[in-house]
């Protein structure tokens, strides 16, 4: 998942309408324009813009010369390296990234805002823009300066959210979105360019057989999840049938097989950003019948106090998140050994 995960606009109303471009299969673009959902001309130019961004990210992952992006791309910016010029020096990847996705975002001419966590604070892109990347779309706020506009309206809790979005890259490039109503994955087709709908309506299953976790810090866990775990993994909780171990250690990635078979995702540590990693994910997988929790709360109902806010996240169907909740002390508030 990259930085523009989730991304808020004006609450549509979908239907089950779909509609096919001509060789029978309903693309992105298709699904969400005035034969489909219909979620406005606005979201369909920027959803146009995040997905040629997609592209271009999903072109540089597979590239073998991605070690020189910073030549490649032709982005300006970046710190600086001794000995040569910004543009010069090759850049990391997620930095990249997000430099595709911010320039994406500008000429769609439809942001206001986009908050990322390659950046310290929110950036404001134009006054008439009428969404916030990450957020929910822009409220009358006109009065105040920018840089405290554009942190107003990053700071919103993810009930407010009406769409979000994941992109997995991969051997696959997989979108994954929803729009309020259902949550869906759209594959790209590289012989044409377009994401096409190969996943409609998720549903995760309200049990998994599978849960999804860093085991090697299996005793810096707080005793409740440690029980969970080994509850789970014996066949004696609350689903009689051994649980097994599967971790990729990309988060989008643990997700995208928890939303497709069941069990529970999960980084105890107060790690995972809340606006855009925590609540656009909570949103998809809620879409899909399952439940986001930091082990206590719903992720949803958090109510962000600062733009980089860490906490626990726990993703997962729906009877797994309850059932490990019931063990109270699941939130490791201590990282001994490493770093945040």
């Amino acid at each position: 998942m990259k930085s523009f995960s989730g991304f808020g606009v004006v609450s549509q109303a979908e239907s089950s309408a779909t509609s096919t471009s001509d060789n029978g299969f309903s693309t992105l673009l298709d699904y969400v324009g005035k034969g489909g959902i219909d979620v406005g001309d606005d979201l369909v130019v920027l959803l146009y813009h995040i997905q040629f961004a997609c592209k271009r990210i999903a072109a540089l992952v597979a590239s073998p010369f991605n070690s020189s992006l910073g030549k490649q791309t032709g982005l300006a910016g970046g710190s600086g390296v001794a000995g040569g010029s910004d543009r010069d020096a090759p850049k990391p990847l997620d930095i990249v990234s997000n430099e595709i996705i911010l320039s994406a975002l500008r000429n769609s001419g439809k942001v206001a805002v986009m908050a990322s966590e390659e950046d310290d604070n929110p950036i404001w892109i134009t006054d008439d823009g009428p969404f916030v990347v990450v957020t929910d779309p822009l409220d009358e706020l006109d009065h105040l300066p920018r840089e405290e506009k554009a942190q107003l309206n990053s700071l919103q809790s993810g009930i407010r959210l009406v769409a979000a979005g994941y992109v997995l890259y991969s051997s696959a490039t997989i979108f994954c979105t929803s729009f309020g109503s259902g949550t869906h994955a759209f594959t790209l087709d590289h012989s044409t360019g377009d994401f096409i709908l190969t996943h409609p309506n998720i549903k995760i299953p309200t049990r998994g057989q599978i849960y999804s976790v860093n085991d090697a810090r299996y005793f810096d866990w707080p005793e409740g999840l440690r029980k969970y775990i080994d509850t789970v993994r014996q066949g004696k909780g609350r689903y009689p049938k051994k649980y097994s171990a599967r971790y990729i250690c990309s988060l989008v990635a643990d997700l995208h097989r928890t939303l497709l078979y069941g069990g529970v995702a999960m980084n105890p540590r107060d790690h995972l950003r809340l606006v855009y990693e925590a609540n656009p994910l909570s949103f998809l997988v809620e879409k899909a019948g399952g439940k986001g929790s930091d082990g206590k709360n719903r992720i949803l109902s958090i109510q962000p106090v600062k733009l980089h806010q860490r906490l626990p996240l726990f993703l997962g169907s729906a009877e797994d998140i309850e059932e490990l909740e019931s063990y109270r002390d699941v939130q490791q508030k201590v990282n001994p050994g490493y770093e945040v």
